[in-house]
């Protein structure tokens, strides 16, 4: 759907075509800033890597050209991986809470007349009969007519939990289904899953093959033969377990074609990550102000103002109060705010070997798209609180346990007239400081709206985190550009898998695809797969 994404693809399988030192210099000169698609279009490679991309949306492009045009790409092959998963949002539980709950409109609407219980049960009516809750169901078309040696599946952890009215999933005669469970049924025999589909006569026009059944397995559970007794949670991986500087938990299930008789093996826990190992040495930054005339001495004191000593006094640990104290008091800063590109000496970090090398490329001279965002005064001075606290071991300090002198003018917060502390209606930690020995909470979509969630854990530079930084905790080579604006960049930084998990994902199918369970694991080069 997201034509701005698909020329992030775009861009990356022109980088894919060469490994190593045989990138052409035109993609480095592109990243930095010093050329633009023209240049690119110049070049013999960039017609490949534009045939690579295909931009369709599923429901919505017609059947016939779908497996038309999948069939043609196929070119016969049969030991081919089909990666992707339905859409995220009916399945989330922070969706879900979302598009079900009343939320300030429907208080709102309260107040003005109308009945609280037929507000919710619309809001419940429209959700159920969401169709993102049933486009898996294109996915498993898909899986039924091409059937690919393996299938790789993702979504949030909330489809653990999701359950949908029966009317919505079609043959099902049990009310409240658990999603995932039907899912796996249905992938596991693709054909009988859509006996009664509705293309089901037109389906079978685009079938090749007699039709394949499929043993659904863990990436993170050995199945030892006993692949059908896993349970739904069996499917979740924790990413921090395997490398990632952040905890991000995916259900990601692996089908694998019944002809093919080598079971996977599971992930090899990996050396642990924290945001230090691959923050600390990033280029420091100051953040932009917002409402008024931006430069290094006006945001210096935009939080010197804010910061009064009469706050200051009212912050709950005597070192925190040192911390702002000395930040708030500075004379000068000389902090700016990044940009496109930032030459800087060869980047050192301090993860484990393989992590450094999957990041760091020579080449690249310096760091993209490290540029921080604007900020209002009075946001400077909360984020300056939470990471002073949590640089004395306090950690992110919800808004509960906050001084009431802080405290943002929100709807949702307000003070508690028996006790004269916060009380908060939804999130607490509506800001949150990603602390420097830990995996960072999980980098999402969301990051494009406000940044409170991902606030940098130095109390020097005042601001969230940018595009590259969080692209650094998802673990994308310093290489990868996003193309577009930077809010279309953060979302695509949010909406994606980890890479370095993704290549451990990959050697796991490579080593099924290549009947070899003993061949020894190697992380690539990002530029290998990447």
């Amino acid at each position: 759907m997201d034509s701005i994404a698909c020329d992030t693809l775009r861009l990356r399988s022109f980088f894919r075509q060469f490994s190593g030192d045989e990138v052409p210099e035109i993609y480095y000169d592109f990243v930095r800033g010093d050329a633009k698609w023209e240049d690119l279009n110049n070049h013999e490679a960039w017609c490949a890597a534009k045939e690579h991309v295909w931009q369709t949306e599923l429901g919505e492009t017609e059947k016939e050209t779908l497996h038309k045009t999948i069939r043609k790409r196929l070119a016969g092959e049969s030991d081919w991986v089909l990666l992707g998963g339905p859409p995220c949002q009916a399945y989330s539980l922070i969706g879900r809470a979302r598009m079900t709950g009343l939320g300030h409109s429907g208080r709102e609407s309260s107040e003005n007349g109308k009945n609280v219980d037929e507000l919710k049960e619309q809001r419940l009516s429209e959700f159920l009969k969401d169709t993102r809750h049933t486009l898996y169901r294109e996915y498993l078309r898909i899986v039924a007519v091409h059937q690919p040696a393996v299938f790789v599946m993702e979504n949030v952890k909330g489809i653990l939990s999701s359950k949908l009215e029966a009317e919505n999933i079609a043959e099902s005669q049990e009310k409240n289904v658990r999603v995932f469970s039907k899912i796996r049924d249905d992938l596991s025999r693709p054909w009988d899953a859509l006996k009664n589909d509705e293309f089901y006569d037109e389906l079978m026009q685009y079938r090749t093959s007699p039709p394949s059944s499929y043993k659904l397995y863990s990436f993170v559970h050995e199945a030892n033969g006993r692949a059908q007794l896993l349970k739904d949670s069996d499917f979740l991986i924790r990413s921090e377990n395997y490398g990632v500087p952040q905890n991000r938990h995916r259900v990601i299930l692996l089908g694998v074609r019944d002809d093919i008789s080598v079971e996977p093996r599971s992930l090899k826990v990996g050396d642990p990550a924290k945001v230090r190992d691959v923050l600390e040495n990033m280029p420091p930054l100051r953040s932009g102000l917002s409402r008024q005339d931006d430069s290094a001495t006006a945001w210096q004191k935009a939080i010197a103002d804010w910061f009064s000593e009469e706050r200051i006094k009212s912050l709950p640990d005597l070192n925190c109060q040192h911390v702002v104290r000395s930040v708030a008091r500075r004379k000068s800063v000389e902090l700016d705010r990044g940009g496109q590109f930032q030459s800087y000496v060869e980047p050192k970090i301090t993860a484990s070997e393989e992590l450094t090398r999957w990041f760091i490329d020579g080449k690249l001279g310096g760091v993209i798209q490290h540029e921080a965002r604007t900020h209002m005064a009075s946001d400077l001075g909360r984020y300056l609180f939470v990471s002073a606290m949590s640089s004395v071991g306090a950690g992110s300090l919800t808004l509960d346990g906050w001084p009431l002198s802080l405290l943002p003018e929100h709807r949702n917060v307000e003070i508690d007239k028996a006790n004269g502390r916060p009380a908060v209606k939804g999130f607490k930690d509506r800001f949150k400081v990603q602390t420097w020995d830990r995996p960072s909470s999980t980098v999402t979509a969301h990051i494009s709206k406000d940044g409170h969630y991902f606030i940098h854990p130095d109390p020097q530079q005042c601001r969230s985190l940018t595009v590259r930084e969080a692209a650094r905790l998802q673990t994308f080579p310093d290489n990868y550009f996003f193309c577009g604006n930077r809010t279309q960049q953060y979302q695509q930084v949010g909406n994606a898998v980890p890479p370095f998990l993704a290549v451990q994902l990959a050697e796991v199918v490579a080593r099924l695809l290549k009947g070899d369970e003993d061949t020894a694991s190697q992380i690539s080069e990002p530029e290998a797969g990447i």
